[in-house]
């Protein structure tokens, strides 16, 4: 029998001086807007993942952010039985567990993120507490806590 494990990733949060963060509408779910987040690959620090995952989703690299905090903990959330079984691989991945990283932008006026077209099309910032209040149920508590340990 095999075992369920959590998916091992990152979840990139870029903030503005006003507190503004940045977040994407998904390509496959319109209306459906959250922070940028991905996988790590084998051999891959954490700290890798989140730069290759934000020029990928984003477009934005070291040139126009700077990485200003890391979450010192783990974040996990499991996900629902109808999201399991589409990206769950054959039941054997229970949810994702995820490292949280926040960048400023080096010039907020300048900064033109570019979304991958694929998994998200559009952007736009929000309060914390509305990306809070509008991303999928089953990740809320994760963005609750995430956001909950930045002491500004």
């Amino acid at each position: 029998m095999p075992s369920q494990v959590f998916r091992a990733g990152v979840v990139l949060v870029v903030q503005r001086g006003d507190g503004d963060v940045l977040v994407f509408e998904r390509g496959d779910a319109r209306g459906a807007w959250q922070l940028p987040q991905g996988g790590i690959d084998v051999g891959e620090s954490p700290e890798e993942a989140a730069w290759r995952e934000l020029a990928e989703e984003t477009g934005l690299s070291s040139a126009v952010v700077t990485l200003i905090h890391e979450v010192p903990e783990w974040i996990t959330y499991e996900w629902p039985d109808e999201i399991k079984s589409k990206v769950g691989h054959g039941g054997s991945r229970r949810g994702q567990t995820q490292r949280w990283f926040f960048f400023r932008p080096s010039d907020e006026l300048g900064i033109e993120p570019v979304p991958d077209r694929r998994e998200f099309i559009d952007w736009k910032w929000i309060s914390p507490q509305t990306a809070i209040d509008e991303v999928a149920p089953f990740r809320r508590a994760a963005y609750e806590r995430a956001f909950a340990s930045v002491d500004w």
